[in-house]
């Protein structure tokens, strides 16, 4: 998908959410558990009542991986399903990779070639030849810069001698890599503060934006500093929607969540692009 098709998904749905598959079977209602496959039944579940409201999805590989072979089938079975019942999605691997070249080189393979996934997470900490394999036609590498966990001050906040910061340094550097069409950049939603600094740096650039609602992130305040003429933001809530319930009746209040968000975004597309 390229950034134009992306940037016209979020004109035609006014939204530029994308819904979090962090999917744990430790959190989803209990009748499903005694289904076949109680990962992938969730995941349906959720995608067919919120698809309406987003342009993406964002299953997190870790909450897959963690059910061993049973996870990762039913991780494949909802990228083929969503790759066949809404091919306009958008569809991300957060898989936060990013390994000497000839390895990220066969991470590259299992998400765009054989998944066929849009895009992927990547770590910059091996610097460029851990990331150049990730550029692909029509694929985007969505590279971490800034983020919202706790420990996000450890490293990236970190400032040289001339005042750079690391996560302005990861941003400089990795535009000599790829252009505004093949990267994306994560910047955590109570970063809001730090957001002039980066579009500073990445004006254009799109950004993936985690944080909203469960972990505090105030949407307003993204888009007031963050959305540019493509909007620019393609926004994640995961816990705040796909957990919002633990009932049978889940998805219709995942629906309802989903929506809600979706009817801020209209707004803020109308206030801010």
């Amino acid at each position: 998908m390229t950034k134009q098709e992306l940037f016209n998904q979020i004109k035609k749905k006014q939204s530029f959410l994308c819904v979090g598959l962090d999917t744990d079977l430790n959190k989803i209602p209990e009748y499903l558990l005694d289904t076949d496959d109680p990962i992938y039944e969730f995941n349906k579940a959720i995608i067919n009542a919120t698809a309406k409201y987003c342009i993406a999805y964002k299953p997190n590989l870790a909450f897959y991986e963690s059910a061993g072979l049973e996870g990762w089938l039913a991780f494949e079975k909802t990228v083929a399903y969503i790759k066949q019942r809404y091919p306009e999605m958008f569809l991300i691997a957060d898989a936060k990779r990013g390994d000497i070249g000839n390895t990220s080189e066969m991470y590259a393979r299992a998400f765009f070639d054989k998944l066929r996934m849009d895009a992927v997470t990547v770590a910059p900490y091996m610097g460029e030849d851990s990331v150049r394999p990730f550029l692909k036609k029509d694929k985007w590498v969505i590279l971490l810069a800034l983020t919202s966990n706790k420990g996000s001050t450890d490293f990236q906040l970190t400032e040289d001698a001339n005042g750079e910061a690391l996560f302005e340094k990861v941003l400089k550097t990795s535009q000599q890599w790829a252009s505004d069409e093949e990267m994306m950049y994560v910047i955590g939603a109570t970063q809001d503060k730090l957001f002039e600094r980066v579009r500073k740096i990445a004006p254009n650039h799109f950004l993936l934006v985690p944080g909203i609602g469960a972990q505090g992130g105030n949407l307003e305040a993204v888009c007031k500093v963050g959305m540019n003429k493509s909007c620019g933001l393609l926004v994640n809530s995961s816990r705040a929607i796909i957990y919002a319930d633990s009932s049978d009746n889940f998805a219709n209040t995942a629906a309802k969540e989903a929506e809600k968000i979706q009817l801020e975004m209209a707004n803020m597309l109308n206030k801010y692009l």
